[in-house]
């Protein structure tokens, strides 16, 4: 018998609204490529070697999808992109998440960001490079230097500046600071224009491996843990660990290397359909040995659980993946 003519339209009607909500379903409806932008961060760090073996994975392995890879200035920027619907995935420190899902700091004038998260990927680890003529042993030591504080807008700079101030010194008042990517602060050294630069990222990160790597240049890698107590009073003790930078990390480091540690997040916007949330997050594990290929960080990629510390919910698409596969005890 068929629907009457008027209920049809009122059905293709409702379905065009709700797929107009989500750019994803009403691409898939018309038979059109998805389009995924992954938010990253520098050419110099982890990010966006990383990012782009996950953007070329999502390509080649999910029918009518295809990603790119975006350079950044990191976490803020990239965590405002996507709550903007400018980009779809974000690679992200957990303490600017933490941040950005409270509405607090650099996300306060537009209130909480609606993110979810599909993984844990790896920690970063708080560098603090000093050149050796600077005299820089621990952090009480950039009084009165001038120090690259990481990129505008970047997780870099949101730490470097808590790390200071728990270690009783201001940028602007007790040290001059910079902002520069880090493979402009490693130029910036190398210049000597700068004294000291702060970068949160993975090991190796290449940009330092240059620094290491470059015929008579003195540097120093500088402890940070003096600061982490200080971090997790203020903080809270989930967001910051300590970790170490093994001697074999870089060439001519001397000693293992205690810094602050914090873990690094791969978020989406709560809109993302929770399908697509499945398939990215299980293509992240299924192919993790090409990930690995291009950065030996995404040997830390782990299934998560529900007690895994992050301080945005997880995507229900992601959770569907670890409790199909008996991680997620909840």
């Amino acid at each position: 018998m068929g629907f009457p003519r008027r209920s049809v339209a009122a059905i293709l009607a409702a379905a065009l609204v709700a797929a107009a909500c989500n750019p994803q379903e009403l691409a898939r409806r018309a038979g059109a490529r998805t389009r995924l932008s992954v938010a990253t961060g520098g050419t110099g760090g982890v990010y966006y070697p990383y990012g782009g073996a996950i953007a070329r994975v999502i390509t080649e392995h999910l029918p009518g999808v295809e990603a790119t890879a975006e350079v950044t200035a990191a976490s803020v920027d990239n965590l405002k992109l996507v709550r903007d619907h400018k980009s779809d995935i974000a690679f992200s420190l957990a303490d600017t998440l933490d941040d950005a899902v409270a509405g607090r700091g650099a996300f306060a004038r537009k209130g909480p960001v609606p993110a979810r998260v599909l993984a844990v990927l790896y920690d970063n680890y708080t560098h603090l490079v000093a050149s050796g003529s600077s005299g820089v042993a621990r952090i009480a030591d950039l009084a009165g230097t001038h120090v690259s504080m990481g990129a505008a807008g970047s997780g870099t700079e949101l730490i470097a500046t808590r790390v200071l101030r728990a270690a009783g010194l201001e940028p602007g008042r007790d040290l001059t600071p910079v902002s520069l990517g880090v493979a402009q602060s490693v130029d910036a050294l190398k210049d000597g224009k700068i004294d000291a630069f702060f970068w949160s990222g993975g090991v190796p990160t290449a940009s330092v491996l240059d620094l290491a790597s470059t015929p008579g240049m003195s540097w120093r890698l500088v402890p940070t843990d003096d600061a982490l107590e200080v971090l997790r009073q203020t903080y809270g003790r989930s967001l910051y660990t300590r970790l170490t930078v093994p001697r074999d990390a870089y060439p001519g480091l001397p000693a293992d290397v205690a810094v602050v540690g914090v873990a690094n997040l791969l978020a989406v916007h709560q809109d993302m359909p929770d399908q697509l949330a499945y398939d990215i997050t299980r293509l992240l594990f299924e192919h993790q040995a090409e990930l690995v290929a291009v950065h030996r960080e995404a040997a830390n990629l782990t299934p998560a659980t529900e007690t895994t510390a992050s301080p945005a919910p997880f995507h229900p698409g992601a959770i569907r993946y670890y409790r199909e596969r008996g991680h997620w005890r909840n």
